[in-house]
């Protein structure tokens, strides 16, 4: 086979244009890489193919923390905002998750804009189909076109394109998304590699004609006001906000859609892959869930210039035609037309337990993963992975060591030491439940966590070091004496922090004080097995004394540290003390301290 070479090299090739493949390219590009963002449709980028919102239980925290490492999600999510809500506000602060609906054209052009004005990214409309190593080396992508491009590093964020096949009734065709193609070249390519890959199942709802919406029959739920941006950055929404509208299904919902399982791909044996239990299809809250009598959907605008509805709570695979009966079954969609068909989608995965904790691959140094290849579901996951993927091929290439959060330290850390600690058996989500330090990662001191590295990486402007470290240094002292807003200096006219914002932070700390401490005490204790490295070559099965299933889970996983050991299910604390008398032996018999 004839190739064509591309005649430029780059840093770094990222695969895929979706949430994670824009926040890699823009991170690697911000820390000096030539960077070549490659995917199959340019118009697409961003595109959010579920529903159109930004947020949530957990994610929120997530996206706050992606803004203040220097990534753009959230400042596109303020642009593009068009109803907004800080979901338990009435409860603790450690709980307070912002989410936001967006104007789904507007988020994703204004993403593509942001690459586009970025000297260091190329952007190329092309299917990357194989992975391009000479021995073990990685030497970057072959495309269907035959054309190779060479790079250093090559992050692959393919989303549910890899052989992706959507269902819809009895009716499956392959599709990475609705009309879109799948990617069927890179699968067999990672396993010729030797990964393990998986297959997951997700889905969306239908789309609803709001002209033909009775909305006097549904309860408003209007948005915050005033609203609370995401970006640390921005002052104030500009947007001119919508409200969204909530109905529920009733008993006819639920006898249309008993009547009609044999036509479900999930109920007569055509989707054998998991799904996410979190979000389930009508279908299964009406079979696994017959005590509840009615199901609360939400209808939430797609746009401002749209007339399109997204109906939260009915996501389906169900034939087009008992999806109609169904949507027409609830009150204030009784002539409600459906402008797209819901549809669930199946796809390969790579089991994550194959990557480091940087998101590079074990087996080929050099690739990197982020999202839905990764097991995770949410544009929010996807970012997070993208993002911090593409900071540490960057830090890669100039020889650095890697950007790795703690689970203290972040919800981007919980998420990524669970998929690398834990594996996934279904499409993962983060949430707040998922941490054990929730106190410590707030959504109002994201800043005062991670913005420092965003600093000292240069994907945060160094016109803000100042004036944050003005605003650190308030909260500190406001902690210990509450002052007058005369008294506290002025952070400046570009300074996005504001006096109001250290005085709530500095409070929140003080309320939560005791168990703050508490939370930090524990994790402090913890730190110690972060230190404690296990030595590479370590033989598990051999190790006299483990419970034969935490062999077998060591050395599937093949741990790093004791902290990465002592968080895979099934490994006891008994195991965690035989596990570290046999590391600190073989430290001392080569010489050397373990810890």
């Amino acid at each position: 086979m004839t190739f064509f070479s591309h005649p430029g090299d780059f840093d770094v090739i990222v695969v895929g244009g979706g949430h994670a493949g824009a926040e890699a390219a823009l991170a690697a590009s911000g820390l000096g890489m030539k960077t070549l963002l490659m995917t199959q449709d340019l118009d697409t980028i961003a595109q959010m193919s579920c529903n159109p919102s930004i947020g949530g239980i957990g994610k929120g925290q997530i996206v706050r923390e992606i803004d203040a490492l220097g990534g753009q999600m959230a400042k596109n999510t303020d642009c593009s905002a068009l109803s907004v809500h800080m979901l338990n506000a009435s409860r603790g602060p450690a709980v307070h998750s912002p989410r936001a609906q967006c104007d789904k054209k507007l988020y994703q052009f204004a993403m593509k804009r942001r690459l586009e004005a970025e000297n260091n990214i190329s952007l190329i409309q092309d299917e990357a189909v194989r992975i391009w190593t000479e021995g073990s080396r990685l030497k970057g992508v072959v495309t269907l076109r035959n054309t190779r491009y060479r790079s250093n590093c090559v992050i692959l964020t393919t989303g549910t394109f890899l052989k992706g096949v959507i269902h819809i009734g009895l009716l499956s065709f392959k599709g990475g998304r609705y009309n879109h193609p799948p990617s069927d070249g890179l699968s067999p390519s990672l396993e010729e590699l030797g990964f393990k890959l998986g297959r997951l199942k997700t889905g969306t709802p239908m789309r609803l004609n709001g002209r033909t919406i009775d909305f006097s029959r549904c309860a408003e739920q209007k948005p915050d006001d005033p609203p609370a941006p995401f970006s640390h950055f921005t002052a104030s929404l500009e947007n001119k906000l919508l409200p969204c509208w909530i109905t529920h299904t009733g008993a006819g919902t639920a006898a249309i859609i008993r009547a009609n399982l044999d036509k479900s791909p999930l109920y007569c044996g055509r989707i054998k892959s998991a799904g996410p239990r979190y979000c389930p299809s009508i279908e299964d809250k009406i079979v696994k869930f017959p005590h509840h009598p009615t199901h609360h959907l939400f209808l939430e605008p797609e746009g401002f210039e749209t007339g399109e509805y997204y109906v939260n709570g009915l996501s389906t695979s169900l034939p087009e035609e008992v999806q109609t009966a169904v949507v027409r079954s609830v009150a204030g969609l009784e002539k409600a037309e459906l402008v797209r068909a819901a549809y669930a989608i199946e796809y390969d995965y790579c089991l994550p337990q194959q990557l480091d904790y940087s998101l590079q691959a074990k087996i080929v140094p050099g690739l990197f993963m982020a999202g839905q290849i990764n097991g995770t579901t949410g544009y929010e996951e996807a970012a997070a992975q993208g993002l911090m993927a593409g900071i540490n091929a960057a830090l890669k290439i100039k020889g650095l060591q890697p950007l790795i959060l703690r689970r203290d330290e972040a919800y981007i850390g919980v998420m990524i030491d669970d998929l690398i600690s834990k594996g996934i058996d279904e499409p993962y989500r983060i949430f707040t439940s998922r941490a054990e330090y929730r106190l410590l990662l707030r959504r109002d001191n994201a800043d005062l966590r991670l913005m420092d590295y965003g600093l000292k990486l240069g994907l945060v402007s160094e016109k803000f070091k100042r004036p944050f470290k003005i605003y650190k240094d308030t909260v500190e002292k406001l902690k210990l004496i509450p002052q007058p807003s005369s008294l506290i200096p002025r952070f400046g006219e570009m300074a996005p922090w504001t006096v109001e914002k250290a005085e709530l932070s500095a409070k929140t700390e003080t309320d939560y004080a005791a168990y703050i401490a508490r939370n930090n005490k524990e994790a402090e204790k913890l730190k110690k097995f972060e230190h404690v490295i296990i030595p590479p070559g370590l033989d598990f099965a051999a190790l006299k004394g483990l419970l034969l299933e935490s062999r077998q889970k060591l050395t599937k996983v093949r741990p790093t540290t004791l902290a990465q050991a002592s968080r895979i299910p099934g490994v006891t604390p008994a195991d965690m003390q035989l596990l570290w008398v046999h590391v600190e032996r073989m430290g001392k018999r080569r010489g050397g301290v373990a810890i």
